[in-house]
């Protein structure tokens, strides 16, 4: 890849640390190739919040991952703050404020056109921002175009680096440097010791999670209103009742559909959402019984399963409903979400306090369950008769057969089998052992992570 090195500007520092995955920021004006670089850097995964978030573009964040370091991946639209079309302007205040949330930025040129003046007007914005920034002129698609993009070093910018979105020239040394300048964080770890847990507390608009928090902290320190955005930032508070060990509560805003998200501040909350649940130990996923629980809630819970956080369902406004109406909302509140039948669902109702202290009697239980450790002599004595029980069926004339497992890590608690077919272990047999741990050694609440690999050469070596 051609590369035109200055002076290292000074928004090449690194970033501070702080909790969760680093979130990385597409940043440039129309048609400059951004959702291209969007899609090529995820890989065409599906975004995050493909159904809840997006304002001007169907995929707004996703995962991706760098060379092993995993982050958040935002589109945030094209910037033309001199344009006079209202959505083009309801997009430049968008840029400002994902600033406000991103960790290091990708700022896309077009490398076959000279620099104009929304070029210029994102570079500056990029400038006061203080981030981390890489310079990319696109559509660098053949020799000899290159030319016309180093014309874009009149914007003042130390390094360029070219690249085709289009056909992936040049995005491995990109994503190299993206993993140079990201911060650091801790999103897998367990509470550091001596720290309370963190709990954000995540749903839909109105389904009481404010009021969760001022029934928790005896106090009106959440504004509730039953419009929707109420609730712009994730707020943290304190929770250290007499007796009990302290919690940290993140109340955050609602997360709605993507056709109903409004632009500007709407933007900023569901990525602070999003942020809050990188940042969390154990997610509490409200949900108002009256209204019932929806695929919504689904692919919100789906955030914190994708980051291996434990859960806690809230089916708030029980008292709203008879004695027939609670049965149904729980019976399909249990339907929704049997693709997690381990997360507990507790009936709450937060306006009378019924229930709320169950509700966090059970975040305490399954935030100890998420880094829960087994030893290895209790697994495989365990496993032995599992193996006994039920051994794995032959796949595609293959005997398959398991050796060992240990748990390599927690919170989530994370499983690795020796078998001498890995790629064999049918899917059906691998949720058995699932299901084998978690009705031997618990585990409600956590999602479990189980990996088959071969036996290492020690392994074999040991018999």
């Amino acid at each position: 890849m051609a590369k035109k090195k200055g002076a290292p500007p000074a928004a090449q520092q690194s970033a501070p640390k702080r909790g969760g995955r680093p979130i990385v920021a597409i940043v440039g004006r129309p048609n400059v190739g951004k959702s291209a670089l969007f899609n090529r850097l995820s890989r065409s995964r599906l975004a995050i919040v493909e159904d809840i978030a997006g304002v001007t573009r169907d995929r707004l964040y996703a995962d991706a991952d760098a060379f092993g370091t995993s982050y958040v991946l935002v589109d945030t639209g094209g910037f033309d703050p001199d344009s006079d079309d209202p959505m083009t302007q309801g997009i430049a205040s968008q840029v400002q404020i994902a600033l406000e949330e991103a960790d290091a930025v990708i700022c896309v040129l077009d490398g076959t056109q000279p620099p104009l003046p929304a070029d210029r007007e994102a570079v500056n914005l990029l400038r006061r921002a203080e981030l981390p920034i890489v310079y990319v002129a696109n559509k660098i698609d053949r020799p000899g175009t290159g030319a016309v993009a180093a014309e874009l070093y009149r914007l003042g910018i130390g390094e360029l680096m070219e690249v085709s979105a289009l056909h992936g020239h040049g995005i491995g040394d990109l994503e190299e440097r993206l993993v140079q300048i990201m911060p650091e964080r801790a999103h897998d770890e367990a509470p550091e010791e001596g720290r309370p847990p963190r709990i954000a507390i995540i749903g839909r608009p109105n389904a009481g999670k404010s009021s969760l928090v001022n029934r928790l902290l005896g106090e009106q320190r959440q504004l509730v209103d039953d419009r929707p955005g109420t609730t712009v930032d994730a707020v943290d508070a304190l929770y250290a009742p007499e007796g009990a060990d302290p919690l940290v509560l993140v109340d955050t805003a609602g997360i709605r559909r993507k056709r109903s998200v409004e632009r500007g501040l709407e933007m900023l909350a569901v990525m602070q959402a999003i942020n809050a649940i990188e940042r969390s130990h154990c997610v509490i996923l409200m949900i108002d019984a009256t209204a019932g629980a929806s695929e919504q809630d689904a692919k919100i819970a789906g955030l914190a399963l994708d980051r291996g956080r434990a859960l806690v369902i809230g089916l708030n406004k029980m008292d709203a409903l008879d004695a027939e109406g609670r049965a149904k909302a729980f019976e399909q509140a249990r339907e929704l979400f049997l693709f997690a039948p381990w997360a507990p669902i507790m009936r709450v109702s937060v306006k009378s306090g019924r229930g709320v202290q169950n509700l966090i009697g059970k975040v305490r239980e399954v935030t100890k369950n998420h880094k829960k450790r087994v030893t290895t002599g209790e697994l495989n004595r365990f496993f032995e008769e599992v193996l006994e029980h039920h051994p794995p069926p032959t796949q595609s004339g293959k005997a398959v057969r398991l050796y060992f497992i240990t748990q390599a890590a927690f919170a989530p608690p994370t499983f690795v089998v020796s078998a001498n077919y890995p790629d064999k272990v049918h899917f059906s047999y691998q949720r058995y052992v699932s299901n084998q741990i978690r009705e031997r050694f618990g585990f409600e609440g956590t999602p479990l992570r189980i990996h088959y690999r071969p036996k290492t050469k020690r392994e074999r070596e040991d018999g």
